[in-house]
């Protein structure tokens, strides 16, 4: 099967940006404008392409990332529309790992918002070039040039106008592409096609500085542009085009748009940019991984004939098809009813059907090539973040790492038929979502779910009731604390011996324990010489302290940021096993951390308020009455302003209720977890009570 559009006319890329800013709006016009949908879907009415699942609809709001492949000016763009909400920051983060690059959204209204300011950094840490559109030009209060200046300030960005906007608010007309120093409008309607003419006259020495400013900005991220200008030599178009293509894929400048999605207007020149300034997969450097089993880093190209290298980075559960799982092809191809190999699971693995996904609709291809994304059925053992490449010559790509659960609640079937019906759908969410946790509580054999937050849960047990038919019970938010130590204990030592008749058992270690770094979880160090443990019990012995870790000695938290380093201890030549040591570990461990003044903490949410200027003091008033610590508050448009304050997590129920009639429905906040901190004693009583 030849390629329909060479490799260089590929672009993989994600729309990423704040709850509301207009990305799914954005990518329905982005489908209607490339063919792909023949009426543009509206989010208020729930008929929207990307956003397919009831709940999606009902709320308003997108759930989970959705892939999308569309065709611009002869040019194959597969677009992943994310979500905005923090609780399902893991969409976000899984998209980015596998995008060329990235559209931000950013609401002209709003300007650069706290989930803007976190999918920005998520994108920074993978390296990926992105360019920019302030949306909803139309609104009241809608600003341009502030929200140029808070990209540059908040997200320490080079922001690069290249076009401006003509009229804002109810006046917002069309915009000024500088580049080629055209004005663009788009008449009422669907907006399908641009009407070009000349720059209003009164705008015109507005627009030659703010063109001379651009043409600066872009030379300086060229050399041999940085002396055309300075000697002020002419520099054409093509010339300015080029060299901020280059400054884009290097991270270092981001072209700015504008536009109102909503409205049809500025979507196309969007769709230009794309291909004019974003990567295709063979610009961005080669995807680097492992030669499993030997800490050889090794690099492959995206091109068809090289090995295979894949990364499933998303699995779904369909009712009607089974499980469904998303891969980007790295390098090399894969084809319908071939072997591959799961180097991360060490397991063969059959590919199926393999389809183009628009949503939730799909179509048949014949294979997937490098630089592609697809998704394929019949995967057995492949989760999120595993690699598929060829047994022959085999590879281990980076897997995704996600954030930990920090809210959790008791769920129950409500008769016995949904009792198993239960198992199996929590079963296949955990598969789909790798920040949903399910297990079972040892003391009261509750079934515990946690997740990202209040509503992640509630859309995940929405889920199974609509998805799996199941019916159930759940309890309140639990937050999910954690326990760690205070003080090092030089000497924690256990000797687990079991005599009875033939083979006894004989295990002895002796551990130090203290205090690790902040987020470094349980870190084990050997210091055994001389072979007074041999090397057979070194695993068992770190598996019994790790999984004696998983419920600490208050309240049966977890434990973290414990560094333990194993010194001692001894063997017997018949009786020693690995079950014994692994017990002996185990025991000394919960002993040591007995003997180190163990601590209860709580994860703290840093929280972001906004609200009508004449509501201030109460907020203020109500955040520290749940124990927050104010970090300051900022002005911000249409009187208003953003207090930002770090709350613990347990206190932050039911505080959406709170706020709303403290500022008569005008307030709105949004939060995301920032650390873990040590519970105060009083606190720590009631919660260990």
């Amino acid at each position: 099967m030849d390629r329909q559009h060479p490799i260089e006319r590929y672009r993989n890329i994600g729309i990423i940006a704040h709850i509301d800013a207009g990305k799914t709006t954005t990518t329905e016009r982005i489908l209607y404008y490339t063919g792909k949908t023949h009426r543009i879907g509206s989010v208020d009415d729930g008929t929207t392409v990307t956003d397919w699942m009831e709940q999606e609809r009902e709320r308003g709001i997108t759930i989970v990332s959705a892939a999308v492949s569309a065709v611009w000016k002869d040019y194959q763009i597969n677009i992943i529309d994310t979500p905005g909400h923090i609780d399902f920051t893991a969409e976000v983060q899984r998209s980015l790992r596998v995008l060329d690059g990235g559209i931000v959204i950013f609401d002209a209204v709003q300007g650069v918002e706290p989930q803007s300011e976190t999918v920005w950094r998520q994108a920074d840490r993978y390296h990926v070039p992105r360019i920019c559109f302030v949306n909803k030009m139309d609104r009241l209060g809608a600003s341009y040039e502030r929200t140029m200046k808070m990209i540059k300030d908040r997200l320490g960005a080079n922001p690069i106008a290249v076009q401006v906007p003509i009229g804002s608010e109810a006046g917002f007309k069309g915009v000024v592409d500088l580049l080629a120093q055209k004005a663009i409008y788009w008449d009422e309607g669907l907006g399908d096609i641009p009407r070009e003419a000349d720059i209003p006259s009164d705008m015109q020495t507005a627009i030659d500085e703010m063109r001379d400013r651009m043409v600066e900005q872009i030379a300086e991220t060229d050399d041999d542009l940085t002396v055309k200008f300075l000697e002020g030599e002419f520099i054409s178009v093509e010339e300015l085009k080029s060299a901020l293509r280059k400054a884009v894929i290097a991270n270092l400048a981001t072209p700015v748009f504008c536009g109102s999605s909503l409205r049809n207007k500025g979507v196309q020149p969007l769709l230009d940019a794309i291909i004019d300034y974003l990567p295709s997969p063979t610009e961005v450097p080669p995807v680097k991984g492992f030669v499993p089993d030997k800490d050889k880093e090794i690099e492959r190209y995206p091109d068809d004939e090289a090995p295979l290298s894949a990364l499933v980075f998303k699995i779904v559960t369909d009712p009607y098809v089974g499980r469904l799982a998303y891969l980007r092809v790295y390098s090399g191809k894969i084809k319908q009813g071939t072997m591959v190999y799961n180097s991360t699971k060490e397991k063969k693995e059959r590919i199926g059907r393999l389809l183009r996904m628009y949503a939730d609709r799909r179509e048949d291809v014949e294979e997937v090539l490098a630089g592609d994304i697809g998704a394929t059925l019949g995967l057995k053992n492949s989760f999120t973040g595993d690699t598929l490449c060829i047994s022959s010559d085999q590879i281990l790509l980076e897997a995704i790492s996600f954030p930990e659960p920090v809210i959790s609640v008791a769920i129950e079937p409500k008769t016995t038929a949904d009792q198993d019906k239960m198992g199996e759908a929590l079963h296949k969410l955990a598969e789909e979502d790798p920040t949903f946790h399910v297990r079972q509580d040892p003391d009261t054999g509750q079934t515990i779910i946690s997740g990202m937050g209040e509503l992640h849960l509630e859309i995940l047990v929405d889920r199974m009731l609509r998805e799996f038919r199941v019916q159930a019970r759940v309890g309140r938010p639990q937050v999910a604390y954690r326990e760690s130590i205070t003080r090092p204990v030089e000497k924690a030592e256990f000797r687990y011996v079991k005599q009875t008749g033939g083979r006894g058992q004989y295990g002895h270690v002796v551990l130090e324990i203290e205090p690790g770094e902040i987020g470094s979880g349980i870190e084990f160090e050997n210091d055994i010489v001389g072979g007074i443990i041999p090397r057979e019990y070194f695993n068992a012995i770190e598996k019994g302290i790790v999984e004696s870790a998983e419920a600490g000695v208050l309240a049966g938290y977890p434990v973290v940021d414990v560094r333990v380093r194993l010194y001692d201890g001894s063997y017997h030549e018949v009786d020693s096993s690995e079950m014994a040591f692994k017990m002996a570990a185990s025991l000394a461990f919960k002993e040591g951390i007995q003997k180190a003044h163990p601590v209860l903490l709580e994860p703290i949410m840093k929280v972001e308020v906004v609200l009508p200027e004449e509501y201030l003091g109460d907020t203020i008033g109500q955040l520290n009455a749940r124990r927050g610590e104010i970090m300051g508050t900022e002005m911000r448009p249409g009187n208003s302003q953003a207090v930002k304050a770090m709350v613990p997590l347990a206190e932050m129920f039911g505080y959406a209720t709170d706020l709303r009639s403290a500022t008569q429905g005008r307030g709105a906040f949004t939060m995301e977890f920032d650390h873990y901190a040590q519970v105060s004693e009083s606190v720590a009583k009631l919660v260990i009570a």
